[in-house]
């Protein structure tokens, strides 16, 4: 397996196509769930609903720095806004797409909340939640995809205090459309506990075709 780092570098080649489709997305739909692929907006919440699982009770009472690795439009701000975990806190989005960006910055002027175009974390925060990031790959080879994706949690990881949630496609969803990577959540189970924190769990909510995963520092 390649160096972290070389992946990462190679990561605009891959993800261009990937860049371009949500472009065009964006164009054809706006800042809505279908304008990032995703079924609905009930769809899109509920998968917030179990990621913020990994916010515990005193992140709960708020006061901390969030990380949205590939935020979109900032739905998951809007999801977050008006809760009590985001009470004195500060929300960083981060999207590969220009235009995801600037359609955030101009729904969301809460001085709470931050949007910036990037490939990877560039501060550390206490939380990082990452919401269909890795689902769509425009047919690009699985191993490679998923050597990014390594990578890029590798370099979440580094750049989280307390606690990293994300999502998935499972491999054994009913119904597979083409450009998405479908993963085996023992796989990536098996990652996070090698490579991240002996402190993971694993999440299913049906018919959600998805996996969660929870990484966590381990407290001593």
């Amino acid at each position: 397996m390649r160096p972290v780092g070389n992946t990462l570098s190679a990561a605009p080649r891959i993800l261009h196509p990937v860049v371009h489709a949500y472009e065009r997305r964006l164009s054809r739909y706006g800042p809505t769930a279908q304008g990032v692929f995703w079924k609905n907006k009930e769809w899109q919440f509920r998968r917030y609903v179990i990621l913020e699982g990994i916010f515990d009770d005193l992140a709960q009472a708020g006061g901390i720095t969030i990380h949205d690795f590939g935020c979109g439009y900032g739905s998951l701000f809007e999801y977050l806004v008006d809760k009590d975990v985001m009470k004195f806190s500060r929300y960083t989005g981060t999207d590969m797409s220009q235009g995801m960006i600037n359609a955030a910055k101009s729904r969301h002027q809460d001085p709470r909340a931050h949007f910036v175009r990037g490939l990877t974390a560039r501060e550390t925060a206490d939380y990082t939640i990452v919401s269909g990031t890795y689902n769509m790959h425009m047919g690009a080879d699985e191993e490679e995809w998923y050597e990014y994706i390594q990578a890029s949690l590798k370099q979440l990881w580094q750049h989280t205090r307390h606690g990293l949630a994300f999502n998935m496609l499972r491999h054994d969803a009913d119904i597979r459309y083409d450009g998405l990577y479908y993963a085996d959540p023992v796989r990536f189970l098996t990652f996070a506990r090698q490579s991240l924190s002996s402190d993971v769990e694993i999440a299913f909510d049906p018919p959600l075709p998805d996996f969660n995963v929870f990484v966590r520092r381990p407290t001593t």
